[in-house]
């Protein structure tokens, strides 16, 4: 039966069209962008086996290489939206936590925030909390430490708590305050990204893909195979949500072209 191509580009606009105005799901490994183009991206990199969470540089790594930066906060507004986010990831009621399996558990996440020791004799003496510094380069002065904290010594490097089968302890129940902790530990992470860098990584052919949805004037991206729960964002830009439904078919109707050129050519070849 010849390849009808006129039909199948209908029932390509068809099925774009029909995508629900609706919440926007959002799985662990996916890039959310809040609050309009002008506002940062976040990765919530979380990994419910154990063995495969990674220690404090290798976060930094895998944020660099994926075109961002281990997770810097600037303000009390940022740290909402980070909670809301693992709120929705922890909650279980959206993304990839499928009945039964509930959402995510116990697992602190890596921040960009590290120790840089003094190497010069000072006439100045620095207290610990002062020499904490954002990977990233921000000089952001907004900290969110757990009572206590840091503890120095030997715990250079920062994770922000997630612990929400924890008992609470003095400072309270030990979630999305900060604790500074042996870099070689082992942990979940959470990238940022800047909204021009994270747009181009977005469109890039990279080797794995990526699968994108715009969501309340933002974009979502998910590299191709991976699946650890995440976040929600209302959709709210419908010609948005359609040009980015639209681009990702581009290779397919391509193909979908030649391969009809392709079965009329022998067609008339035959004849």
């Amino acid at each position: 039966m010849p390849l009808n191509l006129g039909r199948l580009l209908m029932l390509v606009v068809v099925m774009v069209t029909l995508v629900p105005d609706e919440a926007a799901r959002v799985v662990s490994g996916q890039t959310v962008c809040m609050g309009g183009p002008e506002s940062p991206c976040y990765k919530m990199a979380y990994f419910q086996d154990v063995s495969s969470r990674v220690a404090f540089r290798e976060a930094v790594q895998a944020c660099e290489m994926d075109g961002g930066s281990l997770l810097s906060i600037q303000s009390p507004t940022e740290q909402r939206d980070i909670e809301n986010l693992l709120q929705e990831l922890r909650s279980g009621a959206v993304g990839g936590a499928s009945a039964g399996r509930g959402g995510i558990s116990d697992g602190d996440f890596w921040i960009g925030l590290t120790r840089v020791d003094q190497t010069e004799p000072s006439n100045s003496f620095t207290s610990c909390p002062q020499l904490y510094q954002w990977t990233d380069g921000s000089v952001a002065t907004f900290r969110n430490w757990y009572l206590d904290e840091p503890s120095c010594g030997g715990e250079a490097c920062v994770v922000m708590y997630h612990q929400p089968t924890a008992l609470p302890g003095l400072g309270g129940a030990y979630l999305y305050q900060w604790n500074d902790d042996r870099c070689n530990m082992k942990h979940n992470f959470i990238c940022k990204y800047e909204p021009e860098s994270h747009l181009l990584n977005e469109h890039s052919n990279s080797p794995g893909g990526r699968d994108t949805v715009t969501a309340g004037g933002g974009v979502v991206t998910q590299s191709a195979g991976e699946e650890v729960p995440s976040e929600v964002t209302t959709a709210g830009a419908s010609g948005m949500l359609l040009l980015y439904v639209v681009i990702p078919t581009i290779p397919l109707l391509l193909l979908i072209l030649v391969a009809s050129g392709t079965c009329c050519f022998q067609r008339i070849s035959r004849r």
